[in-house]
């Protein structure tokens, strides 16, 4: 015989009258006056027991109950006196009047009431199977639940097959730095964990299975932050004889139906822009389209004035001059002009100059700025009619290499978007705000290497007729890349691949990988391609971040089960740790700097 009849969120009304056998976790315990009260919690919710003392027994027990004992209840379903129902729960039109009580197994006093607020994430995620018992994370996770279900579904209807590929591979350094496992059989070989299934995907479209998905683990040491795990979850997708707009179309149409199904939301447009446009907009390639602020070019306009800080990137190359207007700015205290002057050099920009505008009519005489003296009338006026500033707008502008400009100003663009200011002034807009970036360039030019790397990978196929460009002037060449983004987060990319020999020899001939190179590190998908490989293309999304966004988190790691630190650690389990000198000398590895163990 099972040993509940239902689950505590999910006894309502129409049980009433009915005897129910329930199992959970005591969420508290009240007594009053005589009368227990237990609210009974699992993970569907919670439900009111009430233990009266005429069953002598059973009421004997549920006074030694605590916190978080895990008991078993059989009682009679009745609705709650009235003036005491709670709409908040399912169950708060009835309670369970209790017949037997038995305790499954009492529990230590918690480190922790599950119900308490502001937590540090160190206590939370050191005892975190208790974390996982709060409603909040358990909500979290029955989302997560959700949503891979939902993809899972609009996968299968669409002809794809799920099928797993390797996790112990080999190391192919492009990219992120690769998680290295030794070889116990192989002394002085390593095995790589993946970073994608990239290579495999590829390899099972050449096999023909043109449709093929995953919803799996990735790999990857690199630095962290709020939207990045060493282990993170991809739902990995590959299909042939598709388009490029083919592509976007159909997995538009699986991000809104997962949307629709789980959160009854509908996405509505995506709207589409190039990558140039949204660098020249907002400074990044993944923009916040609820943020209603926008850069306004001027590195045309600054190229003579007699201020350095300004000329000198407007003349120089790969600089750039932009302008910020923050709609009536002129509000912000000076206290909070230095804090946002502070934020900008996290990413590198050297300060940050502002004009007020008091009176734009009155042109120079009508601005307030320690800068406005060493810039000439004419780039007043131009400043003033290419932004639009209004009386009492704030203007701050950004100077120096395009990136730092890019990463400074556009972070700033978020801050006071999303600040209380910026909310109040209605420079944010609730919504969800889904789109496409296409058209990213094929390489980017890395100056301390001095060669050209790929922005996505070196599959990426290139837009057609720009192979051409390739020997000549590859920062022309623009790739069948695409990245959907929603709310300033990128929740997956992709690209169509290189599927013919010729092609593949330019781009590594572009990115300066010899041909001894290329067999060494990607032979085994450069020998598959040459046996008739199709047309194909895919993309992955986060899983992680997409379930981070549908449940408001502020990170990843609350919609995680097991996640790790931003230092890469599980405080749960405390690993990484050392292991003992006789799993070392098997692995035939001596430490430089051994750890006690």
């Amino acid at each position: 015989m099972a040993m509940r009849s239902h689950y505590c969120g999910l006894v309502t009304e129409a049980l009433l009258g009915q005897t129910v056998t329930l199992c959970g976790w005591v969420n508290r315990r009240r007594d009053h006056g005589g009368v227990i009260f237990v609210d009974l919690r699992d993970r569907e919710g919670y439900v009111q027991v009430v233990c009266d003392p005429d069953r002598p027994e059973m009421f004997k027990a549920a006074e030694d109950l605590r916190n978080e004992f895990c008991i078993q209840v059989k009682g009679l379903v009745r609705a709650r006196p009235a003036g005491t129902t709670n709409d908040s729960l399912k169950s708060g039109k009835i309670e369970v009047l209790c017949h037997e009580l038995t305790v499954l197994n009492p529990s230590v006093t918690p480190p922790f009431q599950l119900d308490e607020d502001n937590l540090s994430e160190t206590t939370r995620l050191t005892h975190r199977v208790l974390d996982l018992r709060r409603p909040y994370m358990q909500n979290n996770l029955m989302l997560r639940y959700k949503v891979a279900m939902e993809v899972r579904k609009f996968l299968d209807a669409n002809g794809f097959i799920d099928i797993e590929t390797p996790m112990l591979t080999k190391s192919t350094p492009e990219g992120a730095r690769d998680y290295l496992v030794p070889s116990r059989v192989h002394d002085g070989q390593f095995f790589a964990l993946p970073q994608s299934p990239q290579l495999f995907k590829q390899l099972l479209m050449v096999a023909g299975y043109d449709r093929y998905y995953q919803i799996t683990k990735c790999f990857r040491d690199e630095d962290l932050r709020a939207d990045r795990q060493p282990e993170f979850t991809q739902i990995d997708i590959e299909t042939s004889f598709l388009s490029e707009q083919d592509i976007r179309d159909m997995f538009q149409g699986m991000i809104k139906s997962v949307f629709q199904k789980v959160l009854n939301v509908d996405l509505g447009e995506f709207p589409v822009m190039a990558y140039a446009e949204a660098m020249h907009r907002y400074g990044s390639d993944k923009p916040d389209l609820r943020v209603k602020l926008e850069f306004t070019e001027l590195t045309d306009v600054m190229a003579d004035v007699d201020f350095k800080v300004f000329s000198t990137p407007a003349t120089m190359k790969g600089g750039r001059v932009v302008a910020l207007r923050v709609p009536r700015g002129g509000e912000l205290s000076r206290g909070e002009i230095d804090a946002y002057t502070e934020f900008v050099k996290i990413y590198g920009a050297k300060g940050l100059a502002w004009i007020k505008v008091n009176e734009a009519a009155k042109g120079r005489d009508g601005l307030q700025s320690p800068i406005v003296k060493n810039l000439h009338d004419a780039a007043i006026a131009e400043i003033l009619k290419r932004t639009g500033a209004q009386d009492g707008d704030l203007i701050f502008f950004g100077a120096d290499k395009a990136k730092i400009v890019n990463d400074a100003i556009g972070a700033l663009r978020i801050k006071i978007g999303h600040s209380e200011f910026g909310k109040k002034n209605g420079l944010f807009e609730n919504r969800w705000a889904p789109m496409w970036v296409v058209d990213f360039p094929m390489f980017e030019f890395d100056e301390e290497a001095q060669r050209y790397t790929a922005v996505h990978h070196p599959f990426t196929a290139p837009k057609d007729g720009h192979e051409d460009w390739m020997a000549t002037d590859p920062e022309k060449c623009i790739a069948k890349g695409y990245d959907m983004v929603l709310n300033g987060w990128e929740i997956g990319g992709g690209s169509v691949r290189i599927h013919r020999a010729d092609v593949q020899q330019k781009v590594f001939d572009a990115l300066k990988i010899t041909p001894e190179e290329a067999q060494l590190k990607f032979g085994f998908l450069l020998d598959a391609l040459q046996y008739g490989a199709p047309p194909h293309g895919g993309l992955a999304f986060g899983l992680d971040r997409i379930v981070t966004l549908m449940t408001g988190a502020e990170s990843i790691r609350d919609v995680i089960a097991f996640p790790k630190t931003q230092r890469a650690q599980c405080l749960l389990t405390q690993a990484p740790s050392p292991v003992d000198e006789k799993q070392l000398r098997e692995l035939h590895i001596k430490l430089r700097n051994p750890q006690p163990v």
